[in-house]
């Protein structure tokens, strides 16, 4: 089967810092010729999330704020991976941060591109079982996180429902499920 050409870059130019992300304009020639048109491209860290799940098959998730949506939605922990940080570390990181727990056995379940059309990125995903609550809940400065435990016997239902509609969270969890599947 035939394969699409990859495009050439003529030129890319920082448009604005974010903060969190980096706006780019890129001027790209199609493999069939003609002008070079633009495209928008947002350049940003690698992020992570990671499926907790405790002894008593709950999965560890927390409701917060989110400034898009302008709603408070159900996630599992997540975040950016820091300067110089390894995605592992950046999960257990987010994991303790936002929900006091710790602990367990971290596994990487799945990896995946927030949405190619206009991200450079990727999002990696994590279980980790076992995991116990260690402290309070430790978020720092833009972010509040509310701990809510789902049983894993439950998860179906409030995926179908639309309680959980943080699509990388919906990943995350397709991944979850397969990687339980092959276990």
């Amino acid at each position: 089967m035939p394969h699409p050409r990859p495009w050439t870059v003529v030129e890319t130019r920082d448009v604005q810092d974010c903060d969190v992300f980096q706006v780019q304009r890129t001027l790209t020639r199609s493999p069939h010729g003609g002008e070079a048109v633009p495209f928008w491209r947002i350049e940003a860290a690698d992020w992570v999330n990671v499926v907790p799940v405790t002894s008593a098959g709950e999965i560890v998730m927390v409701r917060q704020w989110r400034h898009g949506s302008r709603d408070v939605t159900l996630e599992i922990p997540g975040g950016i991976v820091d300067p110089g940080e390894a995605p592992a570390a950046a999960a257990l990181r987010e994991l303790r941060e936002e929900t006091g727990y710790a602990g367990g056995r971290l596994v990487a379940i799945g990896e995946v591109n927030p949405n190619p059309a206009l991200f450079a990125n990727r999002v990696h995903s994590y279980a980790a079982h076992g995991v116990e609550r260690v402290g309070e809940v430790d978020n720092h400065g833009h972010e509040e996180t509310v701990v809510e435990l789902v049983p894993l016997a439950d998860l179906d239902r409030r995926l179908r429902a639309g309680e959980i509609r943080h699509a990388l969270v919906v990943a995350a969890l397709h991944w979850f499920r397969l990687a339980e599947a092959g276990s």
